[in-house]
């Protein structure tokens, strides 16, 4: 297999690496200490950085003032952010911003698109359910209410997205609870997947102070701001609900994807920290890097990079290319996010293993980047639920 970068890709990840360099990854306090959350707001000052440098609207079109690429792009890009643990919802502002732009209506294309391309407004997508481990759509039901005589309109057309609507317009009704919202309380428009009573999913863009929608807060590993997202009857125009079959799991298997990204960044960053570290200590008179037991240990860690790398490029051009595989596409965004989950895990653990006490000072980076490792494990499923689901595709389309 051939992944090989095009030149715009290999552009969009150098243009990266230039907006992070001054990106320091202990910018905020250790959430080792911090009681709470490490700050009240995403690196806005990054963001501007990024919309400068037209990275925030690579998968756009250029109608909506993008550079037109693809998931793998974004993964490269994804990947330089990892490394430096940038505090940013590009991975969800983005995801949203392809899906809207894919499956969504004109008008809601035209309100919130180029906008956000622009950096000048936040999305972000609850797609981790209730508990993490099952689908996110069954966390949320969504009805359809069609005023009596209408016809309603097409899933995604027909009202703006600032969220308001009159009395007997073509609406939908959402209840349940989404867990674990990254950025909710940033931004202004959160994306909710949605199991309608035809068992169909739909994808609702709910404006920030929706009526209905009550945001609790929940603190992650890495000490960021995440939500509990609790909607009570909430009403929402159809102008704002995505209908289109495949939708939604379309938007996942990008989000997972980006995770699978973000992983291999932050790991090839730990990987270096360990191995500028085990150059230098020294025991017995000798570098810690010149025994065989560090020196084995190191190298399965590298392995495990390079099968989160491939598996990772492999989901990320699938999803590019829409080209046909033995199994779906969702068959190698689930091998990728099982490498991920279980690689970026067993990296930081030798790291933190190899630095001995050292890596458990708050005053070295190393522990927010396991902080960070563990978010990312767990984020859009464990390991445990990509392994379910391959188990189910296996069993839908029989190899050989």
């Amino acid at each position: 297999m051939d992944f090989t970068f095009t030149e715009e890709q290999r552009a969009a990840a150098e243009a990266a690496r230039g907006v992070l360099a001054g990106v320091a990854p202990d910018v905020v306090p250790s959430p080792a200490i911090t009681r709470g959350a490490v700050a009240d707001d995403f690196d806005r000052s990054l963001w501007a950085g990024l919309a400068s440098a037209d990275l925030l609207s690579l998968l756009l079109d250029e109608e909506f003032g993008g550079s037109g690429l693809d998931a793998i792009a974004l993964s490269l890009v994804l990947r330089e952010s990892a490394k430096v643990l940038a505090r940013v919802p590009l991975l969800e502002s983005s995801a949203a911003m392809a899906a809207i732009q894919a499956y969504g209506g004109p008008e809601l294309r035209s309100s919130l698109l180029a906008r956000a391309g622009r950096g000048e407004i936040v999305l972000t997508v609850a797609a981790n359910g209730r508990t993490g481990h099952d689908p996110a759509e069954l966390a949320v039901t969504a009805r359809r209410n069609i005023p009596t005589g209408g016809t309603g309109t097409a899933g995604g057309e027909g009202h703006g997205a600032d969220g308001t609507h009159g009395p007997g317009e073509d609406e939908w009704v959402l209840d349940g609870v989404q867990t674990m919202v990254p950025w909710a309380y940033d931004a202004d428009h959160v994306v909710v997947p949605a199991r309608t009573g035809e068992d169909r999913s739909v994808l609702a863009v709910l404006p920030r102070g929706h009526e209905g929608v009550v945001l609790a807060e929940q603190i992650s590993t890495t000490g960021e701001r995440l939500a509990e997202l609790r909607l009570d009857s909430a009403r929402i125009p159809a102008g704002n609900v995505i209908t289109a079959d495949g939708a939604w799991e379309w938007l996942h298997a990008l989000l997972t994807t980006g995770a699978c990204a973000q992983a291999l960044g932050l790991g090839e960053r730990v990987l270096e920290m360990t191995s500028e570290y085990a150059g230098k200590r020294e025991q017995f008179g000798h570098p810690i890097a010149t025994f065989q037991a560090v020196a084995v240990q190191a190298a399965d860690r590298y392995i495990d990079l390079r099968a989160m790398e491939v598996t990772l490029w492999q989901a990320a051009w699938r999803i590019a290319s829409g080209a046909p595989g033995p199994l779906p596409a969702s068959g190698d965004v689930a091998v990728a996010k099982i490498w991920a989950s279980e690689g970026v895990r067993r990296v930081v653990q030798t790291a933190q293993h190899l630095h001995g006490g050292f890596g458990a000072d708050v005053d070295y980076p190393l522990h927010r980047y396991h902080a960070w490792a563990k978010y990312l494990e767990l984020s859009l499923g464990p390991a445990a639920a990509h392994e379910e689901a391959l188990g189910d595709l296996l069993a839908a389309h029989p190899l050989g």
